[in-house]
């Protein structure tokens, strides 16, 4: 009879539905890796996550970010990929420009196929910097190693602060493809748009006429977004089927702390 350490190397844990989140940890969970899994879950799909920073927040305060090393994260990176096949990521905060270029860098080293839904989180709804100013022609490498970004109002001018908003989306639609989400939208608040082919705009009006306020809730929206991407829809569908399910996130109670509506 095997002893138990060579059962356990013997039996091997399938899962082919696993979905990596690359994201900081947010004690309240309301944010970051465990609020990733969470959606993960949600659509049926096994979370693996990698910590790229550790917070020190609540769902009402951020203080400050203790950032891990990028050789601790290509670390934690190699290591899931020689147990599960990962086909689909979710990126959040990241340290600096040049970290996620060599996070895209190795994801692609192991995986060439590999789907990036990337959720470039400049500064916290508190007003904390997470990126300093960096060579901007890095910017180009990186839209192009992503299948997707999705910023928010006042994300999206900050990427470029020399253009207005409509030619940076006309400069990085070149590249990759956009879920704007509009949320801080001050004209039409809640109007979310895609930008795909380099040419196509889709509008996504509210389903709601009224939502909750939650702590995370781009995290949610770009993770519902890599799930449903994950299924094989299109990028349209996709997109729309997340936007549903954030909505439902954000009216799920009255607090900052939403609850996930979990599919059987």
């Amino acid at each position: 009879m095997p002893n138990n350490q060579t059962h356990i190397a013997n039996c091997s844990l399938q899962i082919d539905n696993c979905i990596l989140s690359i994201a900081g940890f947010d004690p309240s969970s309301g944010a970051g890796i465990t609020s990733d899994i969470k959606t993960f879950e949600a659509h049926g799909f096994y979370g693996l996550s990698v910590c790229t920073g550790v917070t020190v927040q609540n769902d009402m305060d951020f203080k400050t970010c203790e950032w891990i090393s990028p050789e601790v994260i290509l670390s934690q990176i190699e290591t899931l990929f020689e147990r599960f096949e990962i086909n689909v990521v979710k990126i959040g905060i990241v340290q600096s420009w040049a970290t996620l270029s060599l996070i895209l860098d190795k994801l692609h080293d192991l995986n060439r196929d590999i789907k990036i839904i990337l959720d470039p989180i400049i500064k916290a709804t508190a007003g904390f910097e997470f990126h300093t100013e960096e060579n901007q022609d890095l910017l180009d490498k990186i839209w192009k190693q992503c299948d997707i970004i999705t910023p928010n109002y006042d994300e999206i001018q900050l990427l470029y602060p020399e253009k207005d908003i409509e030619e940076t989306l006309e400069y990085i639609s070149n590249y990759t493809n956009i879920y704007l989400k509009g949320g801080h939208r001050k004209d039409k608040k809640g109007w979310d748009e895609l930008y795909h082919s380099g040419i196509v705009m889709v509008n996504m009006p509210p389903n709601a006429e009224k939502v909750s306020e939650k702590h995370g809730s781009g995290c949610v929206l770009s993770s519902s977004l890599a799930c449903n991407i994950a299924l094989g829809q299109h990028i349209e569908d996709a997109c729309k089927a997340g936007k549903y399910y954030t909505e439902q996130f954000l009216n799920s109670n009255d607090s900052l702390l939403g609850t996930h509506n979990y599919r059987s």
